[in-house]
């Protein structure tokens, strides 16, 4: 058992509980106000910044138990249809190219029960591993060598990568696939953890177990920035990265006895919190609560024991966090403007497809 969790118990012949009903009512709310206020006539949510919103939106509510007959979805799904490229990818000006693929990919795997999108899927994997970069780029002693950026090139980053995962993961890609390999190693080398798979300057000026964004290349300077360095130049974690790197080695077929997944899930006991980001306050508030709901889910922990010596249900707090945070409107939204989390559409398919982990059927 990994440490600081007990396994979930069979719930499958219960009424639902009254956590359970919370939740089913703040994502019917969620969902309400998206299909009247978020979504445009062309099918889209947040059109501006391209098709990532109307993914995650769309993911969301087929995790949420809606599928392609449902005039949102289906209005969403046919929305992103129009953005596939010849070239395989699915995006808006290219800026963001692997990421809305990415994204993308997770929606088209969840509508694609009957294979319809299985040629779109393909041709979107073919395109994501093309621009990772592998041995043809970057050789594997290299910090940046299976990383993934938002545009392809350029600086790969632990958010992308753990995007790039996810949607391999979501086509039931085989752990042993030589891009999840290669983005692994990356993931190992975004750990604070001083093992023998992360083997740059980092690697034991934390050692918390956790996760920071990115890798420089280059000396840094830790007057710079006391939120992302640490005097003595380490790199913070911080929770919404540690959660996706957690996520990220589960997807990539690591096991409860790997040594990156013991400290991921200590650094998890260290710093449990369903009010903040830890390390990172108010900022991607609601991309933290995604990334802290899909990966205890997918290593399968059902409560988790805190620093305090208090055992917290995690589903539990999730939904009653989320529920004071609803508007009034059904939507949620971040008072703190960074990374476009003041984005209604934005915030609120975070929201739902956390809520979409804190399922009772989720449970083990």
């Amino acid at each position: 058992m990994l440490p600081g969790i007990a396994l979930a118990q069979d719930n499958s012949g219960d009424t639902a509980s009254p956590t359970e009903s919370k939740r089913k009512a703040i994502v019917n709310k969620g969902f309400q106000y998206l299909a009247k206020e978020g979504q445009d006539e062309n099918g889209m949510f947040s059109s501006r910044v391209g098709p990532g919103v109307t993914a995650l939106v769309v993911t969301a509510a087929l995790q949420n138990g809606r599928d392609r007959s449902d005039p949102m979805v289906a209005k969403g799904l046919k929305a992103l249809e129009e953005f596939v490229r010849p070239d395989g990818g699915i995006y808006g000006n290219g800026r963001l190219k692997n990421y809305e693929t990415c994204v993308a990919m997770v929606a088209f795997s969840e509508a694609n029960g009957d294979g319809k999108y299985n040629t779109v899927l393909k041709n979107a994997k073919d395109f994501v591993t093309g621009v990772q970069y592998g041995k043809a780029e970057r050789d594997p002693s290299d910090p940046w060598y299976g990383g993934a950026s938002y545009g392809g090139s350029g600086r790969p980053d632990l958010s992308n990568t753990g995007y790039l995962i996810e949607a391999l993961h979501r086509m039931e890609t085989s752990s042993s696939d030589p891009a999840i390999q290669a983005a692994l190693a990356f993931i190992s080398r975004t750990q604070n953890l001083n093992s023998k798979h992360n083997d740059t300057p980092f690697a034991d000026k934390v050692d918390d177990g956790g996760f920071y964004y990115e890798i420089p290349l280059e000396k840094i300077d830790p007057s710079t920035s006391e939120e992302r360095y640490t005097p003595n130049g380490g790199l913070r974690s911080y929770g919404s990265m540690s959660y996706t790197g957690l996520k990220s080695m589960i997807y990539a077929g690591l096991t409860k006895q790997d040594p990156r997944v013991k400290a991921a899930v200590q650094w998890v006991t260290d710093h449990y919190d369903v009010t903040s980001n830890p390390g990172m306050g108010s900022a991607g508030l609601y991309y933290y609560y995604h990334t802290f709901a899909a990966a205890l889910d997918a290593t399968g922990m059902e409560s988790v024991k805190a620093a305090d010596g208090t055992t917290h249900d995690w589903r539990a707090d999730l939904v009653a966090e989320l529920a004071k945070r609803q508007n009034e409107d059904g939507s949620w939204s971040n008072q703190n403007r960074r990374w476009f989390e003041n984005d209604k559409n934005l915030a609120t398919a975070f929201a739902l497809l956390a809520l979409s982990h804190a399922s009772e059927s989720q449970t083990p």
